[in-house]
């Protein structure tokens, strides 16, 4: 259980970390009103990752004898789409987002589901979530539907932290914040996720094929 809780934190924060349009736009919201709104608006992408979370494990769990028939292939392919999207986060570049504020300034709801409706509508983020879920293991026949729960639940606390986190930090370093620090933490999550791929992919062929259980975390 305990293994289940961390995993799902660290699927929720690495699902959030990479600074892409909803990223951009909570930095924005955070130096332009406070560090409220752009915690609100982390609120609003978080309750979407939620519900991408429910129905990716909905459906992965409705094929629970597939997914526990070839558990090694959705790692290693898990661990692939991982690498691929480590690469594309590390060689993005998030400064072309950015856009000048907005003279009107909106309500602490309006932060909310803006933030809700944009990142809802990048449903490409289920194959994040299909890669995380092979490679973590979230999806086990031995799970009830209340441990799936909780598991989703604390995808959703692990995506709350990060936003509650990156605006404090954003907001007591704002002096200081520029356009090379959004850069550059696009690449420390790009290769932390790479890395997280390369430990995936070898720990799949070490268990597999030399049957040594080599960097298991599951």
């Amino acid at each position: 259980m305990i293994g289940l809780i961390g995993k799902s934190l660290l699927i929720g924060i690495l699902v959030s970390a990479p600074m892409g349009p909803i990223g951009i736009l909570c930095i924005q919201r955070t130096l332009n009103k406070g560090r409220w709104h752009g915690f609100i608006t982390g609120l609003g992408a978080a309750l979407s990752d939620v519900l991408y979370a429910a129905i990716t494990s909905l459906a992965l769990g409705f094929v629970g004898s597939f997914v526990e028939s070839n558990h090694t292939l959705l790692q290693l392919f898990g661990s692939l789409v991982l690498g691929g999207f480590g690469y594309y986060i590390y060689k993005s570049n998030p400064v072309r987002n950015i856009q000048k504020a907005q003279e009107r300034r909106l309500s602490y709801a309006q932060d909310f589901i803006s933030a809700f409706l944009l990142t809802f509508s990048n449903v490409l983020i289920v194959l994040l979530y299909i890669g995380l879920f092979a490679r973590f293991g979230f999806v086990k026949s031995e799970y009830t539907v209340w441990t799936i729960m909780l598991g989703v639940f604390c995808i959703g606390m692990g995506a709350v932290i990060w936003w509650f986190v990156i605006t404090h930090v954003i907001a007591k370093l704002r002096k200081w914040f520029n356009i090379r620090g959004i850069w550059l933490m696009n690449r420390i999550v790009g290769t932390i996720i790479i890395v997280l791929s390369i430990l995936g992919l070898l720990s799949v062929v070490f268990s597999s094929y030399f049957h040594i259980p080599l960097l298991q975390i599951y």
